[in-house]
């Protein structure tokens, strides 16, 4: 599996954080947050799979483009960033090696927690 940083993902998420558009939860809650399968679905009905990958800081190159699959490591509900993807993702970054991801995701929580990373 090839998953890279995807650049359009990070500019939306810092931007975000800037504009502390943020949900300031806690790390296990991003099983409960998480947008589900009907509310992605029609979010990418209303503005395209290219708007919904921007929700994503990692890109499966081996998946099929233009499909969900091929989309990695979400970081917010299409709306506001949440602290607890954000950590969730820094966490399976770390463990499958996506060094830039992980990288990504760690200066991220920083911004949001208002850390020097």
């Amino acid at each position: 599996m090839t998953v890279r940083l995807n650049q359009d993902a990070l500019a939306l998420a810092r931007r975000l954080v800037r504009d502390d558009d943020v949900v300031r939860d806690e790390r296990d809650d991003w099983s409960e947050h998480a947008p589900s399968t009907e509310e992605e679905n029609a979010f990418i009905e209303k503005h395209g799979m290219a708007e919904f990958a921007k929700w994503h800081l990692g890109e499966d190159t081996e998946e099929t483009e233009g499909t969900k699959g091929r989309l990695k490591f979400p970081y917010g509900d299409f709306r506001k960033v949440h602290r607890c993807a954000v950590i969730s993702g820094e966490s399976r970054a770390g463990q499958y090696k996506h060094d830039a991801i992980e990288k990504a995701l760690r200066e991220l929580l920083a911004d949001i927690d208002g850390e020097d990373s």
